[in-house]
């Protein structure tokens, strides 16, 4: 029981399969990616503001260390365990998204209630849902046929809810990455297309009405169409990024030679850490980091066409949705291509909440491409002769 509790080492590992050896350690390359890259952006922020440049470095590695532990164990559990579980977790977990708006409860941090401090530990509930909402869509959605009309209207209106819930913290990013997570779960399953465009037309309409009625997320939008005619203002984020990618070229300026870190671009550690990466490892380092991703995603679309059994196929597809889409996203926002948006960069921004989460859906995946592999040995009865 002990080894599950050192991150990384598994004796058994040479009997699994080469898609979970493979996911698991490019799992491992993409964490180690991150810490490097987080080091340097984080460094002179942390120093201004801790007079420590390695407190948020510290703090990550033992969210990482939780979050590796937790990796060991999900990969050696049964994915019908954490199917069974996932219910409880969502309304637990639930909980603690609807308590964010409670006063003295959730914790503002510019302008937003998404978390909650305990002690000197701050949670993002939210980040902590999606590992669950993976599971519970993939289950739901791959028996859709099987369950009676009441317990499907239940569980949508809980994923309404959820999502109600996020939006209004407000975090309208998080909430659209979960409700396309959910809906391309349920496009995967094979679900009627009249559910899924008239969902899909809801979703739009909650978000346009969202960003009509909150007077930031409007000028969010609106400057990213133009940075450049309020660089100093509403653009000013969007603007430093670019300048932080452009001027990293083509090989880049050198680990550690950020300029734009230097209290120029806004949250280097975290929204726009991907700025700081392409800055110092230029257009090259870019490429192999979406290489990387590329890789990620090929695997888990490999291992879920393997899969025979329906759940486990919309879980591993649920997992690459959400990792690769998020960091695609978070790369999008970075270079100007998306809207700005508060999605961290999966395994590489500074948060612990994100870190567990990121790793947890790592060994959910690893987990079914360990079982999708792995015949089932169903031993002879023993009887004398």
């Amino acid at each position: 029981m002990l080894r599950y509790f050192i991150p990384i080492y598994d004796p058994e590992v040479k009997k699994w399969s080469v898609e979970a050896r493979l996911l698991r350690w490019l799992t491992f390359l993409w964490l180690i990616l991150g810490l490097i890259a987080l080091f340097s952006a984080s460094y002179a922020l942390s120093d201004s503001q801790n007079n420590d440049g390695l407190y948020f470095i510290k703090r990550q590695l033992i969210w990482v260390w939780f979050g590796l532990v937790g990796l060991n164990l999900i990969v050696q559990c049964p994915l019908k365990n954490m199917l069974k579980i996932a219910p409880w977790m969502i309304l637990g977990v639930l909980g603690l998204i609807i308590s964010t708006h409670i006063p003295g409860l959730g914790e503002e941090v510019n302008g937003a209630t998404r978390w909650i401090k305990i002690g000197p530990i701050s949670i993002q509930p939210s980040e902590l849902m999606k590992p669950f909402l993976v599971l519970q869509s993939a289950h739901l959605f791959g028996n859709w046929y099987r369950l009676r009309w009441g317990y499907r209207l239940g569980w949508l209106g809980i994923f309404a809810l959820t999502l109600a819930a996020i939006l209004l913290q407000p975090n309208l990013s998080t909430t659209a990455l979960c409700g396309m997570t959910i809906w391309l779960i349920a496009l995967a399953a094979g679900l009627p297309l009249t559910y899924l465009s008239g969902t899909a037309i809801g979703g739009f309409a909650l978000a346009f009405l969202s960003i009509s009625l909150r007077e930031y997320q409007r000028r969010r939008v609106l400057s990213f169409l133009n940075p450049w005619a309020d660089a100093r203002g509403d653009g000013y984020q969007l603007v430093q990024s670019l300048l932080a990618v452009g001027s990293g070229g083509t090989w880049g300026n050198g680990y550690g030679l950020s300029q734009q870190k230097l209290f120029y671009l806004p949250f280097p550690d975290t929204d726009f850490i991907f700025a700081v990466f392409a800055e110092e490892f230029g257009f090259a380092g870019g490429v192999v980091l979406l290489l990387l991703l590329m890789l990620y995603a090929t695997l888990a679309l490999l291992v879920a066409l393997k899969c025979r059994h329906p759940i486990k196929r919309l879980v591993a597809m649920g997992v690459m949705i959400v990792l690769v889409g998020q960091s695609l996203l978070n790369i999008g926002v970075a270079t100007g291509a998306l809207p700005t948006t508060g999605l961290p960069l999966p395994l590489f921004s500074y948060g612990g909440s994100s870190s567990l989460a990121s790793l947890f859906l790592a060994g959910l995946l690893i987990r079914v491409a360990r079982e999708s592999s792995e015949a089932d040995v169903v031993p002879f009865a023993s009887r004398r002769l």
